[in-house]
């Protein structure tokens, strides 16, 4: 019992105190919170005389009021507080009373960036709300607009980059977490469209990637450069919108061709190649969705360009064993190719073709490739590479019917449909 030390009077005095100055702070940050949730002015107006609008409150980590295992805390400030919960009220208050739009938090985020990660998810298709739910969301939807104007009006930094490893900027979290009409109002408040993330991408380039034709819409018209390549990589938004449409999913839920044909309306290079040499219909070709390689072809894509490593359009197609099997698609690129090189610089002939079930037509295309084209079958391939399906019926006006037939009517690979795989 000799090790106990005896507390005083004095001791036990200053404990209470301290206690109850804790209490008084977290009752403080209570009611500020609540506040600025309930948009009640008058009150957070008179909490500001106690606590600095640019100090941050502590509270319950999940202040729902349910029982926690661990009673987690976190800090927040208030006009943060306001924006992520889309209190206009509140944020304006706030803001009337000294609040730092550019304050930012433990993770590098000012209240711009508040807003925008947590931007609310809500469907916009149709005109006019109609049931109670369908009201609210476009409430939710419309105070999160409200509190964006409201920061943008009074002074936010609009290109402001997250302090984290990607450097986005405002427009680039809102292709992550927003909807296309916040584009628009930060690229109206000067927010930089064609500014570079880490990874050197444009807000173009992550709208085009994800297939967001609003986004790509609202970009181009907001000036965004569509034929702004990736420093690392060489890709453009075309390539990118092509690479995810040709993907398994893109198949699979039909997406992506009104975001490139978007994109070519728009002045996007067709031909432009990446680090590698390759462009976009190599890559359309490697994932052989028909669809996609048509449009290429209508906006004039060259099926004769070879990558670095000396692959065609046609030897990323002949890769994959299930592009092969669609032999009309391969006659179509076999019409337009010439010369037909099947094998890359180390003399490798494409995966697909080298399967047994493929001997046949292995053997044909060698053949093929070796046989040269006599000058008028040259010729013809020539006019239909240089006025593609774009113009095809448009040339049909100006040549004599024989001569247009002779053109755009094929024979020479008609015997691939016929053979037997």
């Amino acid at each position: 019992m000799g090790n106990i030390t005896k507390r005083g009077s004095r001791d036990l005095v200053e404990d209470s105190a301290m206690l109850l100055e804790d209490s008084s702070v977290a009752t403080l940050h209570s009611r500020l919170y609540e506040a600025i949730l309930k948009e009640d002015c008058n009150i957070i107006k008179t909490l500001l005389r106690t606590h600095p609008v640019n100090q941050p409150l502590t509270i319950l980590a999940n202040p729902t009021g349910r029982l926690l295992l661990s009673q987690q805390t976190r800090a927040i400030f208030p006009i943060h507080l306001a924006a992520e919960y889309r209190k206009p009220q509140s944020l304006l208050c706030l803001l009337q009373h000294g609040a730092d739009t550019e304050v930012r938090d433990a993770q590098g985020l000012t209240t711009l960036h508040q807003m925008l990660l947590n931007w609310p998810i809500t469907s916009t298709t149709w005109t006019k709300p109609s049931t109670q739910i369908q009201k609210i969301l476009t409430d939710i939807q419309n105070n999160a607009v409200m509190c964006l104007r409201i920061l943008c009006e009074h002074g936010a930094q609009v290109n402001a980059r997250v302090d984290n490893s990607n450097k986005h900027s405002p427009l680039h979290l809102a292709i992550t977490y927003g909807s296309y009409p916040v584009l628009s109002l930060l690229a109206q408040n000067g927010a930089q469209v064609n500014a570079t993330n880490e990874a050197s991408m444009t807000p173009l380039h992550m709208a085009a990637e994800i297939l967001d034709k609003n986004m790509i819409e609202t970009l181009i018209a907001c000036g965004a450069n569509v034929n702004c390549a990736i420093s690392s990589t060489g890709n453009t938004a075309l390539k990118l919108a092509v690479c995810t449409a040709s993907s398994k999913a893109g198949q699979l839920l039909a997406a992506g061709v009104g975001c490139i044909r978007l994109l070519l309306s728009h002045g996007a290079q067709v031909n432009a190649q990446d680090h590698e040499g390759q462009t976009a219909l190599h890559k359309a070709c490697f994932g052989g969705r028909e669809v996609i390689i048509n449009l290429l072809l209508e906006f004039e894509a060259n099926v004769n360009i070879l990558t670095k490593n000396g692959e065609s359009p046609i030897y990323m197609y002949l890769q994959r064993s299930s592009n092969i099997r669609d032999v009309t698609l391969l006659a179509r690129l076999l019409y337009r190719t010439y010369p037909l090189r099947l094998s890359n610089k180390q003399g490798l002939l494409p995966a697909g073709i080298m399967l047994p079930e493929f001997h046949l037509l292995r053997e044909t295309l060698i053949k093929l490739a070796k046989k040269p084209l006599s000058l008028e079958a040259i010729c013809k391939r020539n006019i239909r590479n240089v006025y593609g399906e774009k113009y095809k019926f448009h040339l049909k006006k100006l040549l004599p019917g024989k001569l247009w037939n002779s053109i755009y009517t094929f024979y020479d690979f008609d015997y691939l449909l016929k053979e037997p795989h």
